[in-house]
């Protein structure tokens, strides 16, 4: 196997990413702007409400707590292995490389999904901006192809840039939602203070399922921690904290604002409201609460909220597409870095190539921008990251039972994993079950989207025994990052 030391010789070596340029914020700004908080509030919280009722907020701390017990094991295992390869390297690594070459396959079509999707809501909602804001009649068409070119452009320089930029939208995202829910609680809500979100019997419902599923759709994107590792500062220390602050910060905006909102409308009447006006649920609430201005705010911070998912998923599924690249599964020139920014600059222009034709399909069969674009490939793309994070527990406890000497502790790496794992797969047979509610789709071929999954899975493992052929076997784990502690005393940017 390739292991890469980490050292300022080899920065530019070509197939290496900036090392030593992105610190825990920063890493956590890519996590969270993935998770998208405001704009997940907006479209997941209505439906969690519809399902669960008042006990909605307790579903988004269910999840929150499931995907802490895995990111103990994830924690672990990323302090002895970490790749742009993210939880194909991790399978690879854990699971054996068979395993690695299905989740590739499964890791670029999820993530690719959620990307293309994205651009579809994206392109809606700006358009409604203009329109409502300034008057300007502006195509949805025209939107998501100027989407591409700007997203494109910030993936292809300094990951530093897209840091800045990513760090300034969540701030402004996460403050207006701060301050609709310091304004409610200090008021009161609808009908006093209460904790009846939390109440067993308004949590425990044979509707809860449902629920559960939507609040697990809203941490997609957590995992990539470990993705900006190989650019991490010092990722020994780095990624476990930063997939940890993720986790924690990702929860408690989501089961404060939730809770905010159930007292908003009150315990009794927040249901009915969200079945009633979906669109306007939560806009509704903070126009009473907070005025019409900062409900404008809010308007305009959901098209930046999308601007800043999207960048991050960019800046994601480039580095899979890099290291794959890299490890000799794509084309090894997809696995080479720009000389001056060492972004995956290839990977990432012909991603957005690659989007652009995806999109201009779409728009020939005049396909809907919400409708399908949005739901069809964003409910593939969930059930796809939920099958990489389920599958990526599963590695951990492979890798430790493997690798002895790496071995911290047995909560650590093989029980808190373990039943971490085990939400993960009660989350996965939740997608799997209520598939339609996430796209929208009752019937028709559109209802057999889940299987795109096992067919690139599919494509995955015979692009990976294809390419092995030759005798030089292709390996996920070239690239991973390995570092021992005299490198976690003296990282290469020297700070």
């Amino acid at each position: 196997m390739t292991h890469l030391a980490e050292s300022a010789d080899e920065v530019n070596d070509g197939t290496s990413l900036k090392r030593g340029s992105l610190g825990v914020p920063a890493i956590v700004f890519f996590v969270v702007a993935t998770a998208a908080p405001l704009a997940a509030v907006l479209g997941a919280g209505p439906v969690a409400f519809t399902f669960s009722g008042v006990g909605a907020p307790a579903m988004y701390v269910i999840a929150a707590l499931v995907l802490l017990l895995f990111g103990v094991g994830f924690a672990a295992m990323s302090r002895h292995v970490t790749s742009a390869g993210g939880f194909a390297a991790f399978a690879g690594k854990g699971l054996g490389r068979y395993a690695g070459y299905l989740m590739a396959g499964v890791a670029v079509l999820a993530y690719a999904g959620m990307l293309i999707g994205l651009f579809g809501q994206f392109a809606v909602f700006a358009a409604d901006l203009f329109s409502s804001l300034f008057g300007w009649s502006i195509p949805w068409q025209v939107i998501a192809f100027a989407g591409v070119v700007l997203i494109g452009v910030f993936g292809y320089l300094d990951i530093q840039l897209s840091a800045s930029v990513l760090g300034v939208l969540m701030i402004l995202e996460v403050l207006i939602l701060v301050i609709f829910d310091v304004v409610v609680v200090a008021s009161g809500g609808a009908a006093g203070i209460n904790v009846d979100a939390f109440v067993p019997a308004n949590v425990f419902t044979p509707e809860m399922g449902a629920g559960l599923l939507f609040a697990f759709s809203c941490f997609v994107g957590f995992e990539a921690t470990v993705i900006y590792g190989e650019e991490a500062r010092r990722p020994k220390v780095t990624i476990p904290r930063a997939t940890y602050a993720s986790i924690l910060v990702i929860g408690v905006i989501y089961a404060v604002t939730m809770w905010a909102l159930g007292l908003a409308y009150g315990s009794d009447k927040v249901q009915a409201a969200a079945i009633a006006d979906p669109v306007e649920f939560v806009f509704t609430a903070n126009t009473q609460f907070v005025g019409e201005w900062s409900t404008v705010v809010m308007r305009v911070l959901v098209v930046t909220s999308l601007i800043a998912v999207l960048l991050a998923f960019h800046n994601t599924l480039s580095r899979y597409l890099f290291s794959l690249g890299r490890a000799g599964f794509l084309s090894r020139r997809l696995g080479r870095t720009h000389r001056r920014y060492q972004s995956p600059s290839a990977a990432s222009i012909v991603l957005s190539v690659l989007t652009a034709i995806v999109l201009l399909v779409f728009v020939v069969a005049q396909a809907d921008p919400f409708l399908t674009i949005y739901l069809w490939l964003v409910g593939v793309g969930t059930l796809g990251v939920l099958i990489l994070q389920a599958a990526g527990a599963a590695a951990v406890v492979g890798y430790f039972i493997r690798n002895r000497g790496a071995r911290t502790g047995v909560w650590a790496n093989f029980i808190a994993p373990t039943l971490g794992g085990v939400g993960l797969a009660v989350a996965l047979v939740l997608a799997v079950i209520n598939f339609p509610l996430l796209t929208g789709v009752t019937e028709g071929p559109a209802t057999l989207l889940p299987w795109l999954l096992v067919i690139a899975a599919v494509a995955g493992l015979i692009t990976g025994v294809m390419r092995s052929r030759g005798g030089d076997t292709v390996d996920l784990s070239t690239g991973v990052v390995q570092i021992d502690d005299a490198m976690l005393d003296h990282p290469a940017d020297g700070r």
